[in-house]
């Protein structure tokens, strides 16, 4: 399974990606900044989704439509 970043670029893990919009993490009073560096990030097998650890929030999942790679 293929998974792209908002402009089409394939990733794969380990890739380094930007965050493209404000994001509000559910649970807890963290936004993701646009422009927030996320390094090493892990590939899933859902469509759309990558793993990866922010600066004070570990364990997130986002969507690819709202990173591009870096």
């Amino acid at each position: 399974m293929e998974i792209r970043d908002s402009n089409g670029n394939l990733l794969a893990d380990g890739d380094t990606v930007l965050v493209i919009k404000d994001l509000k993490v559910k649970g807890t009073s963290v936004t993701l900044k646009r422009g927030t560096v996320i390094k090493n990030i892990r590939v899933t097998d859902r469509a759309g989704e990558i793993e990866c650890n922010a600066e004070k929030v570990k364990g997130l999942v986002l969507k690819t439509e709202f990173l591009k790679k870096a």
